[in-house]
């Protein structure tokens, strides 16, 4: 929940009066697209993308053009041209909390808007060091902990994007090896918006004084009561069980043939020595540096939304 003491800065909307913000945006995604998006265990259906997401699209929508315009305003004054700078949008938030599939739906939805129609989404896991360097660092059990990212590389990244270069590469990382892809990379070319997603997004601590979201023009964090969230890292666990564990080349195939009974006592231990203690000292600390706090229930539907005041 937002914390007392912040209240003030944000405007707080319930489910209903969020909702009536969507004015006359138009679905334009339909069951099936909805199916391709939906992570593990999600159960995200359309009502909540026209009750939660489309009121976010339109406000995002406007934010966009004003700062396109804002580009040129500023383009003309100097009398140059204005690269082409993308607009910056972070989500912040645990593991398990659904992340993922809301940066997804926001693409899917983001680009269907005749103003910026190519959107990409990255996430910063391919900015975490590779195994080798985290085993020889002994800081393997912290993988996902700030010291796990390579931070120098992600603002290198994001300077370069926003200085309007051609093109950026961002490296590329497996959930089913559970380690950074030697030699291969995402190219990012310029697009109207990104999205970058990731558990420490809105961290401050560096040993600089530039922060990753010193680049964002909007950041969005997703927020659930911890009980919800360990809940929801056992369900998915229990899925991955039953999928990705069960590949040959995976990481964790170990864990695929564990009892239900074993799954869980082992999905509980991994969340409260790494996810649970990753949440509550570095992740949910940043989340009143936002512009966007979304509330989940314990259905993952979201109950309310709180939108930091300009």
């Amino acid at each position: 929940m937002i914390d007392p003491n912040n209240s003030d800065r944000y405007l707080t909307f319930d489910r209903e009066e969020w909702a009536d913000l969507r004015a006359a945006t138009p679905l334009t995604i339909r069951e099936r697209d909805l199916e391709a998006l939906r992570g593990i265990n999600e159960k995200i259906d359309l009502d909540e993308v026209a009750a939660v997401y489309l009121p976010l699209t339109r406000l995002l929508n406007l934010y966009v053009s004003a700062t396109q315009n804002l580009h040129k305003v500023s383009a003309t004054f100097l009398g140059a041209m204005a690269p082409k700078v993308p607009y910056v949008i972070g989500i912040a938030g645990s593991v398990a909390v659904g992340k993922s599939t809301f940066a997804r739906i926001l693409q899917a939805l983001l680009a269907r808007w005749p103003d910026h129609p190519r959107v990409d989404l990255i996430t910063t896991d391919g900015f975490l060091f590779p195994n080798h360097v985290l085993q020889d660092r002994g800081i393997m059990n912290r993988k996902g902990f700030p010291e796990s990212y390579d931070t120098k590389a992600l603002l290198q990244f994001l300077r370069d994007l926003k200085s309007g270069a051609s093109e950026v590469r961002a490296p590329v990382y497996s959930h089913v090896v559970y380690d950074i892809v030697e030699g291969d990379a995402i190219t990012i070319r310029q697009p109207d918006i990104l999205i970058l997603e990731g558990l420490n997004v809105l961290q401050v601590g560096s040993e600089s004084n530039e922060f990753v979201s010193d680049y964002f023009d909007f950041s969005i964090y997703i927020d659930a009561e911890e009980l919800d969230i360990e809940q929801w890292y056992v369900e998915r666990f229990q899925a991955l069980r039953e999928t990705v564990f069960r590949d040959p080349n995976s990481f964790f195939q170990n864990y695929a043939h564990l009892t239900d009974e074993e799954a869980v006592e082992t999905a509980r231990a991994i969340w409260r020595e790494i996810n649970g203690k990753n949440l509550v000292e570095n992740i949910e600390p940043t989340k009143s540096r936002a512009s966007l706090l979304v509330q989940k229930g314990h259905d993952h539907r979201v109950t309310d939304v709180h939108l930091r005041r300009l």
